[in-house]
């Protein structure tokens, strides 16, 4: 039998229970790469971010009916983190899959459609942070086109947030 579609939508206020424990699911594979008090910091803010102002768009992903996915998309880096970071193009923030929905195209599909969103609003470029801690996050993110940009880099404690940039006019993400 095949395996259901994926539907990317807006979220709506009756989804936040699902999003927050979908991202607290997602998540919790890092539990072991953090020590316990930054992990708890950690899964606070992540929890947090649900009722959080701020965000542009809250995308979710479903497939057969079910969240299997989510992202946040923010106009500024001053919107996403709270400080200017010279980012002035949209911003993809806690992009998530539920672990049993992973290597599904699901990821693919939120950034695609993040990418589809920002362009149509002009940008130029998307970005997003991620960290060494998420291998496998990274290696998408470049297999999908985007591009270290290195100036827009912000340290967390020891841990180094690198930036990811995609150029929106020559972005062909694939299709899911």
């Amino acid at each position: 039998m095949a395996e259901a579609e994926v539907l990317i939508r807006d979220a709506q206020p009756g989804d936040r229970e699902s999003i927050r424990e979908l991202l607290l699911a997602a998540y919790d594979q890092y539990r072991n790469d953090l020590p316990l008090d930054r992990w708890n910091e950690y899964r606070a803010n992540i929890a947090a971010s649900v009722d959080s102002p701020g965000p542009t768009g809250w995308l979710v992903a479903e497939r057969a009916g079910r969240l299997v996915g989510s992202a946040t998309l923010f106009s500024s880096s001053l919107a996403a983190y709270g400080h200017d970071l010279g980012i002035e193009s949209p911003i993809v923030r806690l992009l998530a899959v539920s672990p049993e929905a992973r290597g599904r195209g699901v990821a693919t599909a939120l950034l695609r459609e993040a990418a589809r969103r920002a362009k149509a609003a002009g940008a130029l470029t998307l970005h997003l942070h991620t960290s060494d801690m998420m291998a496998s996050a990274v290696r998408l993110y470049e297999r999908l086109g985007f591009e270290r940009d290195f100036d827009k880099d912000i340290r967390n404690g020891d841990t180094l947030v690198k930036c990811y940039r995609l150029r929106l006019p020559e972005a062909e993400l694939p299709k899911v």
